[in-house]
């Protein structure tokens, strides 16, 4: 029989519905960074999955009781325990937001000068590392090259490059290992738990403390549980729990697979790091059992846990997720391969090829999606990862051009996720009429929330 979501609609919000020249105007308006749309002039918002899932009749009714008080509110020990039968650490903390979890906790562990090592930092990861004089250095393995292959862990770690770091003349330098799962930087694939025990290992030979950036561990546990030989008899929880208990802490944006509109964790087992966390928290976010949260997000996270890891409503994600992949290949649009959870990935860069690295395919094809049909996502090529010189021009091309679009949780029904697919195929019907863009302005960090384009007409 076919998977089916595990709930039923119950409240529905109005969705936008525009012309294309009303999107003409508005795109130019934000200076064709998609960011910068009003999401009054979006049909469909694939930007990201982030706070951007419904949530539940029980996230609700929790949320409206709420204990509102300052410090030990009943909603904080709520979220505690929720997070307390997922990691087993014996330090936690709320926090509002990933970003800020990532902040507190690099600023409690990494020094100038030192090195994190991931299988890929996304951006403000990256940003958090370098913001404190150090380095973001990204090993992802040698599989996910190659975008077509259907290996199912793309997503690990390359461990002869990580021993081959530690090992060398950078090894004293390595602060830290911080391992993303599921690798969103790294097309949205999973990590295997071979490869989390080996990277275990690792840090225990050489001394570097091993966290998690776990802001998707429930799907990652269920590829997991999906994929690896040895696991398939276990529940996504008892997978999650294996991984979180192989890490040294972790942090995790919760408006992932919290499935909340806010929220974050910060989790450690050394005590040392845990009072240096408490500290930056209590003086820059907010007192420890709440972080900068309000009482109803602490209520929405404790109950989006327990949701995230029921494994019909994961059968589910994936069968949406898959049913979207075969829609896009079938419409000539290749994406990275295996198709995840949270997002697909479309190789601009194959559908645009008469878009160089410098004209930015994959933030040409983002810019279509909206103009066609009023989609929304974000390019993840050169305009993210190349190196640019002072007069904003592509000097360091990004090793792919891709475009993620990210699937919300709970959020948009099978023909929402086809109508995107009808739009796609119709862009993939001419690619060549798809207009390139150069940056007018940008700033030296995380410059594709901020930056400004112009578009260069196809054939100029």
């Amino acid at each position: 029989m076919r998977t089916f979501p595990p709930y039923r609609i119950q409240v529905v919000k109005e969705i936008p519905i525009t012309t294309r020249e009303q999107r003409e105007e508005a795109l130019a308006r934000a200076a064709y960074n998609t960011f910068d749309l009003p999401s009054n002039m979006v049909t469909i918002d694939l930007l990201t999955d982030s706070g951007t899932g419904a949530v539940s009749a029980a996230q609700e009714a929790a949320a409206a009781q709420a204990d509102r008080a300052y410090a030990g509110s009943d909603a904080y020990y709520r979220f505690r325990a929720a997070v307390d039968d997922l990691t087993s650490y014996p330090h936690t903390f709320p926090v509002h937001q990933g970003r800020a979890a990532e902040r507190v906790l690099f600023t409690s562990v990494l020094k100038p000068g030192q090195i994190s090592v991931s299988n890929t930092h996304f951006d403000t990861t990256r940003a958090n590392v370098e913001l404190l004089g150090a380095e973001a250095r990204d090993l992802p393995c040698a599989e996910f090259a190659d975008l077509d292959s259907r290996e199912p862990f793309k997503g690990n770690i390359d461990l002869a490059a990580l021993e081959q770091t530690l090992a060398g003349p950078d090894g004293e330098r390595v602060g830290q290992v911080l391992v993303t799962i599921t690798n969103n930087g790294g097309g949205g694939q999973p990590v295997s738990m071979a490869n989390l025990k080996a990277v275990r290992e690792l840090c225990d030979r050489y001394g570097v403390p091993f966290f998690l950036d776990a802001a998707r561990f429930a799907e990652n546990a269920w590829l997991v549980v999906r994929r690896e030989p040895g696991y398939g008899h276990l529940t996504p929880k008892q997978v999650a729990q294996e991984a979180f208990a192989l890490a040294d802490g972790c942090v995790a944006s919760l408006k992932k697979d919290g499935i909340a509109p806010m929220g974050a964790l910060i989790g450690v087992r050394d005590p040392e790091i845990a009072k240096r966390c408490e500290v930056n928290l209590i003086a820059t976010e907010g007192f420890r059992t709440y972080g900068g949260m309000a009482a109803h997000d602490l209520e929405r996270v404790a109950q989006g846990l327990e949701e995230v890891i029921d494994p019909h409503y994961l059968a589910s994600r994936e069968a949406d997720a898959a049913h979207f992949a075969d829609l896009v290949t079938q419409a000539g649009v290749d994406i990275v391969q295996p198709s995840g959870m949270h997002a697909l990935y479309l190789n601009a860069g194959r559908l645009l090829s008469h878009i160089p690295p410098s004209g930015f395919p994959g933030h040409a094809l983002a810019c279509e999606l909206y103009l066609a049909g009023g989609v929304r996502c974000v390019e993840l090529g050169s305009l993210y990862l190349g190196g640019f010189d002072e007069n904003h021009n592509l000097v360091t091309p990004a090793p792919f051009e891709l475009v993620r679009v990210a699937i919300p949780r709970r959020t948009y029904t099978q023909a929402h996720l086809e109508y995107v697919a009808d739009v796609l195929a119709d862009i993939a019907k001419d690619p060549s009429r798809v207009a390139s863009y150069r940056v007018v302005d940008a700033p030296p960090l995380l410059r594709h929330f901020n930056l400004k384009l112009e578009r260069i007409p196809a054939g100029s």
